[in-house]
């Protein structure tokens, strides 16, 4: 541009005004003066460049990335992988905290208490459901009719004890007898006390394997009566391994 040219092409008027109603430069840009060598701005152009990080010479993938639209596609990208990366981090974070929680160790237990196990109550535990001898041979449900005193009578001559408890049950309970080799003279309820005079169920099993004492861990005979006490619903209610008296389950009975 030549600053001499006159004002009827469109140039500079001679008076110093802007051409077609611009509107002047403001003055505190001073005066400025266009070379008509533009290689006399290159110092301008170097230090511009360096201010802002341009290389004085960019490839064409440099100019077609630099770009407004490949600007937005590069700003879209980053926000896109911005949620991803989000996830990712949380996730990390609680599979760590759970590691450490349960790596860390808990508030000390303290120790489960022993229960004492009782010889002679035995609530909780059922007779079991066993096919004894009866009288005439045929096999019989032990668990027959319920409620029931069942007395182990083998090598027991306690003939006394089975009279007393079949006294001392109510109607409805029954007292069924098991020994290895069915009844015998010591065990046979004496006259003035069968159990049809009284009105009770009396039962009288043989067992010759003593599958009942086994199951029940009542151990060896030793020449004295061992007593279960069963319920309506099947489960003992006490156990006795030695039974001298009647008098010993006459708290129990009321129990059944």
């Amino acid at each position: 541009m030549v600053s001499g040219r006159s004002n009827n092409g469109g140039g500079w008027p001679h008076d110093g005004g802007s051409p077609d109603d611009l509107p002047d430069l403001p003055d505190e840009w001073g005066v400025i003066v266009v070379p008509d060598d533009l290689s006399e701005l290159d110092d301008e152009v170097r230090a511009i460049r360096a201010e802002l990080h341009l290389p004085e010479h960019r490839t064409r993938w440099q100019q077609f990335t630099d770009r407004p639209a490949f600007r937005r596609l590069r700003r879209l990208a980053a926000a896109g992988l911005r949620a991803p990366m989000l996830i990712i981090s949380l996730a990390v974070l609680v599979t760590v905290a759970s590691l450490f929680a349960s790596a860390w160790p808990g508030p000390p237990r303290s120790p489960a208490t022993p229960r004492a196990v009782s010889t002679t109550d035995d609530q909780g535990d059922t007779l079991p459901a066993l096919e004894l001898i009866g009288p005439d041979g045929n096999p019989v449900a032990l668990r027959g009719h319920l409620p029931a005193v069942v007395l182990l009578t083998e090598s027991c001559a306690c003939a006394r004890l089975v009279a007393d408890t079949i006294a001392a049950v109510r109607r409805d309970i029954a007292v069924v007898t098991v020994s290895s080799t069915g009844p015998s003279p010591g065990t046979v309820p004496p006259t003035g006390a069968t159990p049809q005079a009284q009105g009770k169920i009396v039962r009288q099993l043989r067992d010759p394997t003593d599958e009942l004492r086994s199951h029940l861990d009542l151990g060896t005979p030793d020449g004295t009566a061992a007593a279960v006490l069963v319920n309506r619903g099947g489960e003992i209610v006490r156990k006795v391994p030695r039974l001298a008296s009647v008098t010993d389950l006459r708290a129990d009975l009321a129990r059944l």
